[in-house]
């Protein structure tokens, strides 16, 4: 596993709908792509995507959140906080979902995998890694967040000191759980509320068989 960041969350907030999957997900390979050339339903979904994006990094918690980590890492803290926020959506899935999480993963790398054609070469690369290895699968597991995020420290083209964040997500693991369990309540009703995205019936006409 390599470069990760909130795509589980994205995923779940789109529509259950091939173009959707596709759009909400596509905000974080967008070098290169042109906007008005997507086909519309996955343009919608793209929309959705920096929907999510601005509503959290602009939520007062998410700010305060990003504080508690140490000043060397604080540049790192919206990333930290990005992967962290899947691992509990994970973790605390029957909270907010009906459908069984292994049930919705498996969903998802399907609608990925029917996706591939609309998506830039990196993205296809990234999505074909997630359902090969199961990414989302081992995000349920702390130690695991802590790896993925060093990974992507190591990845930064600037010399820092990123790595061991997973030291200050543990300790303030209590209050960050806390956030994000108030956190998505709110975010799902903003994304109900702006409704960006046609009804899945309307989405493209792909609809998730």
């Amino acid at each position: 596993m390599d470069h990760y960041m909130n795509y589980f969350a994205h995923l779940t907030l789109a529509r259950p709908t091939v173009p959707s999957k596709v759009g909400n997900l596509l905000g974080d390979f967008m070098r290169g792509v042109r906007e008005p050339d997507l086909p519309e339903a996955v343009r919608l979904g793209l929309h959705n995507h920096r929907l999510v994006d601005r509503f959290t990094d602009h939520h007062p918690l998410v700010i305060e959140s990003r504080a508690l980590f140490s000043p060397q890492r604080r540049r790192f803290a919206g990333v930290a906080l990005d992967v962290l926020f899947d691992h509990f959506l994970i973790r605390h899935w029957s909270r907010f979902h009906d459908t069984p999480l292994d049930q919705a993963i498996d969903k998802d790398y399907r609608l990925l995998r029917d996706g591939a054609a609309l998506m830039p070469a990196p993205m296809r690369a990234t999505t074909g890694r997630i359902v090969e290895h199961d990414w989302f699968g081992h995000y349920a597991e702390l130690e695991n967040v802590g790896r993925a995020l060093d990974r992507i420290a190591a990845r930064v083209r600037f010399a820092n000191r990123f790595d061991g964040a997973i030291e200050d997500i543990e300790r303030h693991h209590d209050r960050l759980e806390a956030v994000f369990l108030a956190l998505y309540p709110a975010l799902r009703e903003h994304v109900d509320e702006q409704a960006l995205e046609a009804p899945p019936a309307d989405d493209g006409g792909v609809t998730a068989g």
